[in-house]
């Protein structure tokens, strides 16, 4: 929270919690710019540097460019055990602090676990980013694959998606909605579990009031065993999303390319599809990582005294910022490179059935 983009998004709480929101939300959509000319030169990059490799193919046409994305895509996930490690690090220093309010332990201590869990907000988010860098390069990868496993199958030339086609259009407009879609579950799953956990929480505090004196101890497993339980039903349906999705729209226009004769219809409309669902994905996840860490450290930086200190207005309105902050950097951003990592892996799987 030494940053300014935190420190400013802190100010925004001593005016209330709809401005702490807003400027979370300004501040996540802009940090999408910066990682995208990252990524964008990094894939020009990558391609120029394969085609200058010489490799040709039968007809004396460069190929290198996908060979030298394909090696900036290794190196990338070759960091695999540094990026595991800045990750491990933000979950390891939250779980400290919370370990140091229940031993109720000096306030002292608890000064120093905040400050490394706000240094660990700022790596979860870098290595998410990192992650999201890395799905790109491989769905951009994946998709050259696609295309040339069709051409493999049909016996057709397959080198472009024409996104004039109305089909294929409508398309890569479900490629993008499925990422909003994707990312509306994964928030809705994390707030009615939380509202089970609260609810849990309530009737604890009613039936042993002698946990606010210390005189009793809460049932802790109860409230872990919602949230595990939970974690794994609630995901059952955006995961299926994602299976299905690619899978049901190539198979439907499959069927409408059959009767309108184009043959190639429903591998053109997934591809169209894993396309804007990949450029979409990437800065939708931006977007939430990045607002997410900021509103968690907001607080921490007003928690250290800073704007009236904990218990204040200011303090109050980051806590709702925190709040609307933790489904979006803990579970939709994290999960929408996966999703888009599926998409893609899915789309070449069943590149057959779409011909």
């Amino acid at each position: 929270y030494k940053y300014e983009p935190v420190r400013t998004l802190a100010l925004a709480s001593s005016t209330g919690h709809g401005t702490n929101i807003i400027a979370g939300v300004s501040l996540g959509l802009e940090s999408t710019a910066l990682p995208v000319l990252v990524i964008s030169v990094a894939i020009i990059s990558a391609f120029w540097l394969g085609n200058t490799s010489g490799l040709m193919d039968e007809n004396g046409n460069p190929i290198g460019g996908l060979f030298g994305t394909a090696v900036a895509t290794m190196g990338m996930l070759s960091t695999a055990a540094y990026v595991l490690t800045m990750d491990m690090f933000g979950p390891i220093a939250d779980n400290a602090g919370g370990i140091v309010e229940m031993s109720q332990q000096p306030e002292s201590v608890r000064e120093i676990t905040d400050v490394l869990d706000a240094v660990g907000n700022t790596t979860k988010a870098t290595t998410k980013g990192f992650a999201i860098g890395s799905a790109a390069l491989a769905s951009f990868l994946l998709f050259s694959a696609y295309m040339d496993e069709v051409s493999a199958f049909a016996n057709v030339s397959f080198k472009e998606v024409d996104i004039a086609i109305p089909e294929v259009f409508i398309g890569g407009l479900l490629g993008a909605m499925l990422i909003f879609l994707f990312s509306a579950w994964a928030c809705a799953a994390v707030g009615r579990t939380a509202q089970e956990v609260v609810n849990e929480v309530r009737r604890q505090f009613i039936e042993r009031p002698g946990i606010m004196d210390y005189k009793e101890k809460p049932d802790y497993g109860r409230c872990v065993a919602i949230v595990a339980s939970s974690a794994l039903r609630e995901m059952i349906k955006p995961g299926a999303l994602a299976i299905v999705s690619p899978i049901a729209v190539g198979f439907v226009f499959r069927i409408l390319g059959y009767y309108t004769g184009q043959p190639l219809l429903g591998a053109k409309v997934v591809a169209a599809m894993l396309m804007f669902a990949t450029v979409c994905g990437i800065l939708m996840a931006l977007f939430l990582n990045t607002a997410g860490g900021a509103w968690d450290n907001a607080k921490k930086y007003i928690e250290t005294g800073a704007l009236g200190g904990k218990g204040s207005d200011s303090h109050k309105a980051a806590v709702t910022g925190d709040t609307v902050g933790d489904p979006f950097k803990d579970t939709a951003g994290p999960s929408i490179h996966v999703l888009i990592k599926m998409l893609a892996t899915i789309t070449l799987v069943m590149a057959p059935i779409f011909l």
